[in-house]
């Protein structure tokens, strides 16, 4: 595999550290990595884009889900969660994780988290939609990712680990065969270094996060652009099953001009027993599915997405009034503050919630020990693909993932798999050759991806999105075209072009798949299909910035193994 040549235009690097291993990003992923990766004494160093507890990891609500609770196994736990993989899961990844799980959990407790205990002495565990079980482990009521990003956090700055903090990556440093020679990087004001600088190293980890920015109302925070997918897909990656994106069912709604991060109102309030109600306070989740308001994510979310259109209502409520103050204050106090903030006391009435996008299945494709198709580049969490989510992902095994396969990358790149010795990175553009989107690109592709990729999809939303985002691009390589000038370089337009190469992305996914499956709902194709689509998408940016999308001939992905025969039946788009 070798790198597609496109970079962001930037200025050259100039200042630059060496290293064994740099790791992108801060959260639960990220840290587990650079603390095990420290640990076999590789000179380890994180790279995160804000503080290093500003991450995804630290919002995270309901907590993290393994088989610890008496009479639970891990063959439970990967049977729900491939049913709401909805067939697409990789059955040996997801194996990996439930069985790896429970101990990733513990050493995590080793390391300094502490988790919420029940009047017996062990973990409190409690449910959410999917789980057939209790079997998600919390901390502090609701602030389960506030508490694991703390020891992390601490566990960090304790073994000296070198960090370099508010800093956007920006590209893959490759040497001419397509190798891993490190990433550069710009450190905004608050950071160590000043401007662009480099971190040379033949090991890279990918655990950036999210790409809810790419909607106008997520659940995620501002950082959450998709930098890892873009940085990726520009250095020749290959990135899987993007069209699936999860939207979370609740979130609270602020009302229908809303835009930005939302208040996440956990799954877990539903797992203590709160209701999904209309404006009548009829629960429509009743016969729905067998676990009613607890059904995996997408039926609940498509559940709501129906009756909001049914009854022509901007969202629906999450009742638990029942629970009573003290259970509220007690169990989450995080999300009562939240709802207070904006006006709304759950204690004396229901919560008015809509879905909004939340978590991406799909990502950076990666085999079993997080490596991805260029040599020396490794992802995990959100970031990555591992097939453990498939179409849909299991509630609360989000954290359980970047647990286990961060620990998984780390004992590959200290086995020696890398080649210890930094390639010569080739020498930095002159000139740039493709353009940066302005920053007010980025307001316009939320908009555009909510109102044509968003919960509800079909051929012409997606056919209108994708003409509306080539307009963008157009308009952006025109101008350097005819005059050589593009947006300034800067974190705003950087943004916005990352945003902008992995909308496309999703779009194309998206349109190839002609099924409604798992988070993926096509109107215009309401079954799933089976025969032709229990198949993965797989695409690659090409060097002239077109996509190259894939469909594999079977449900098993392709090796990552550089040089191995793909096994798929490619188009150009």
């Amino acid at each position: 595999m070798t790198s597609t040549g496109i970079r962001l235009h930037a200025p050259a690097p100039g200042w630059a550290v060496a290293a064994d291993v740099v790791v992108v990003g801060s959260g639960v992923a990220g840290l587990t990595a650079a603390l095990r990766c420290e640990a076999a004494g590789l000179r380890t160093v994180v790279v995160t884009k804000a503080r290093l507890d500003d991450g995804s990891t630290r919002w995270a609500q309901g907590g993290v889900a393994a088989a610890l609770g008496e009479g639970d196994t891990p063959e439970q736990h990967l049977d729900d969660t491939l049913v709401a993989g909805a067939g697409l899961c990789d059955a040996e990844a997801v194996r990996i994780l439930v069985t790896e799980g429970p101990d990733a959990v513990r050493r995590l407790i080793e390391t300094g988290a502490h988790f919420d205990e029940s009047t017996e002495g062990g973990l409190a565990l409690t449910r959410e939609g999917g789980h057939h079980r209790r079997r998600i482990a919390h901390a502090g009521g609701d602030a389960t990712g506030a508490e694991i990003s703390r020891a992390l956090v601490e566990a960090v700055r304790a073994r000296g680990l070198r960090t370099v903090e508010n800093a956007l990556v920006l590209d893959l440093l490759t040497d001419a065969e397509g190798r891993t020679a490190g990433v550069t990087l710009h450190v905004m004001g608050e950071g160590q270094h000043d401007g662009v600088g480099a971190v040379h190293a033949p090991a890279v980890v990918l655990a950036t996060g999210g790409m809810g920015q790419v909607f106008s109302a997520t659940t995620n925070p501002a950082v959450s652009t998709g930098d890892g997918v873009a940085l990726a897909l520009r250095a020749g990656a290959e990135v899987s099953d993007l069209e699936f994106v999860q939207f979370h069912p609740t979130v609270l709604f602020l009302g229908p001009d809303a835009e930005g991060q939302q208040p996440l109102v956990s799954e877990a309030v539903r797992g203590e027993g709160a209701h999904l109600v209309d404006a009548d306070g009829v629960r429509f989740m009743r016969g729905q599915h067998e676990l009613a308001e607890l059904a995996p994510r997408d039926i609940v979310a498509k559940a709501i997405t129906r009756r909001m259109q049914e009854r022509g209502a901007e969202h629906m409520y999450l009742d638990a009034r029942h629970f009573g103050a003290d259970m509220w204050e007690r169990r989450f106090p995080t999300i009562l503050a939240a709802c207070r903030t904006h006006g709304i006391d759950p204690v004396t009435e229901p919560i008015p919630v809509a879905p909004a996008a939340h978590y991406a299945s799909g990502g950076v494709r990666t085999d079993a020990h997080g490596r991805t198709t260029v040599p020396g580049l490794y992802a995990c969490g959100e970031v990555a693909c591992t097939g453990v989510h498939g179409a849909n992902r299991l509630a609360s095994n989000s954290l359980l993932e970047g647990l286990v396969y961060a620990e998984r990358i780390a004992a590959d790149i200290a086995a020696g798999t890398v080649d210890a010795r930094v390639p010569a990175p080739l020498p930095h553009p002159e000139h740039p050759e493709h353009p940066l989107l302005p920053p007010e690109a980025r307001l316009t592709i939320q908009r555009i991806m909510t109102e044509g990729a968003g919960v509800l999809r079909s051929a012409d939303s997606l056919t209108r999105a994708a003409d509306r985002l080539d307009g963008l691009h157009a308009e952006a390589r025109e101008a350097l075209h005819e005059n050589g000038k593009t947006s300034e370089p800067g974190v705003d337009t950087w943004e916005a072009t990352n945003l902008m190469c992995v909308a496309r992305v999703l779009v194309a996914a998206a349109a190839r798949r002609e099924e409604t499956r798992g988070c993926h709902w096509r109107e215009d194709h309401a079954d799933r299909d089976d025969t032709t689509w229990r198949r993965h998408i797989v695409v690659r940016l090409n060097p002239d910035r077109t996509l190259a999308v894939q469909t594999t001939d079977t449900p098993e992905f392709p090796p990552t193994v550089h040089g191995a025969q793909p096994t798929h039946r490619p188009q150009e788009q």
